[in-house]
């Protein structure tokens, strides 16, 4: 049982691991719509809100693999941590145009879920013009994996909400974009998607907060980026999907280069990364992006 001051946050507000709880540090915020998370990961987080705070052991880790596929952050998530030091340049985080037309399933979720990502960025910057732009192409790449009539249906609301300035609206729809297109892929039996849609959300949300966190470096919202145990669950999450697409070209190299990051996002003795950490895991996962988007690895 949790003290009375945790079952009280509990039953008014869900806690979000962010950075596989940062060594265990939570971040606490009320949502208005239930999302999906590893029930066991969310009840270390309870525990662990006490005052002295402690990393996930391997067996509670372990557990979480087993109960739940969808247990990496969304960007959502890992944005709402970056806020709380202070207030990012959401704009300056904006990228290009990534191509549409990839051939390559497993390419195709893993832009997917940066495209998700881009999406919160234009929540967070209130551009209305941008999420329209971006809603678009998450229903495009969406639909090029064979996803439920219920996702394609998101986009116009997503417009909607976009057109009457619905801030807090867009983002639940953007967070439910992502949990249905997630729903369709596993009613598909398209698991190793979900896992790489996820993935792809968490790399672009990573790049986006280290990028922030590197044009103005803060110490607090350094340690958001201190997420080895959360890397490793991902690793170990890719690992269990099918030898074919672990053998895809670009699954090889993702994987290959989160080893890099697990690395970057390690600090001893849980340390706080300075700006040359910073700079350096943007690098790699910056790296990563482009591989991740770039039209060649399309087959």
């Amino acid at each position: 049982m949790f003290p009375a001051k945790q079952r009280a946050c509990a039953a008014s507000s869900t806690y979000i691991p962010v950075g596989n709880l940062l060594d265990g540090s939570i971040i606490c915020r009320m949502l208005s719509k239930p999302r999906i998370f590893i029930s066991a990961l969310l009840a270390s987080a309870c525990a662990a809100i006490a005052a002295d705070p402690t990393p996930l052991t391997p067996e509670q880790l372990a557990k979480a693999i087993r109960t739940d596929t969808i247990s990496i952050p969304t960007p959502g998530e890992l944005f709402a941590a970056l806020s709380k030091p202070g207030a990012p340049n959401w704009s300056e985080q904006y990228r290009g145009p990534i191509p549409m037309t990839y051939r390559n399933r497993a390419q195709i979720a893993l832009n997917l879920g940066g495209l998700i990502a881009d999406g919160f960025i234009a929540v967070e910057a209130q551009d209305g013009q941008q999420v329209k732009n971006i809603g678009t192409d998450i229903i495009k790449l969406a639909k090029a994996l064979g996803v439920s009539e219920n996702v394609l249906g998101r986009g116009k609301s997503i417009n909607e909400f976009a057109e009457n300035d619905e801030w807090s609206a867009l983002q639940e729809e953007l967070e439910a974009t992502q949990n249905e297109v997630k729903t369709s892929m596993q009613s598909n039996r398209d698991q190793d998607l979900v896992i790489l849609v996820s993935l792809g959300g968490w790399i672009r949300g990573t790049q986006v907060v280290s990028g922030s966190v590197m044009k103005n470096y803060d110490a607090a919202a350094a340690r958001v980026l201190r997420q080895p145990a959360l890397v490793g669950f991902i690793q170990t999450k890719v690992k269990d999907m099918s030898p074919e697409v672990q053998d895809e070209p670009l699954v090889k190299s993702v994987i290959q280069q989160l080893s890099e990051i697990e690395k970057l996002v390690t600090f001893p003795g849980g340390g706080t990364p300075t700006a040359e950490d910073v700079a350096k895991l943007n690098g790699a996962v910056s790296k990563l992006i482009q591989d991740i988007q770039h039209k060649d690895d399309a087959k």
